[in-house]
């Protein structure tokens, strides 16, 4: 057995800016604790950052720890893998305590929804099957109607 504190310093990992709009950091709480069918990762929304469009190949749950915060869900339209619309279907708002649930390879976002405060959650990242590589294709768009490519 492990164990780890989501608010101590360290265990921090390294994200790829191009995958979040503003500032953001994150905790791998799951290689602290030695998880193995989970990635667990608390992570911190600076000023508005939120993520940029993205799906999962395995189920997400994200659980609020600080600030407010969204998810918001889209809808494709179109075949291309790399070009295609989208449609905003819901904006789900998210405060200290609020936990949701996203199905795989749902077309989604989350982050801070306050310019001037940071959000915070767990995502608990679950293998879609033993042995299995959790995955998150993530995606260059306007938010609106337009996604331009895979990022």
């Amino acid at each position: 057995m492990e164990k780890s504190n989501i608010f101590s310093s360290g265990d921090q990992r390294k994200i790829n800016s191009d995958w979040f709009t503003g500032k953001v950091h994150m905790k791998d709480v799951s290689s602290k604790i030695k998880s193995k069918q989970q990635g667990i990762y608390h992570v911190y929304f600076h000023n508005g950052a939120k993520t940029k469009l993205h799906l999962h190949n395995g189920d997400q749950i994200l659980v609020a720890t600080k600030g407010q915060g969204s998810l918001e869900i889209f809808k494709r339209f179109g075949k291309n893998k790399t070009n295609f619309k989208i449609k905003k279907t819901q904006r789900i708002g998210l405060k200290e305590g609020d936990s949701v649930f996203i199905p795989a390879k749902t077309f989604h976002s989350h982050g801070s929804v306050n310019k001037k405060k940071t959000f915070s959650h767990i995502a608990i990242n679950i293998l879609p099957k033993k042995n299995s590589e959790y995955r998150t294709t993530w995606y260059e768009s306007d938010f609106k109607s337009n996604v331009s490519k895979i990022v």
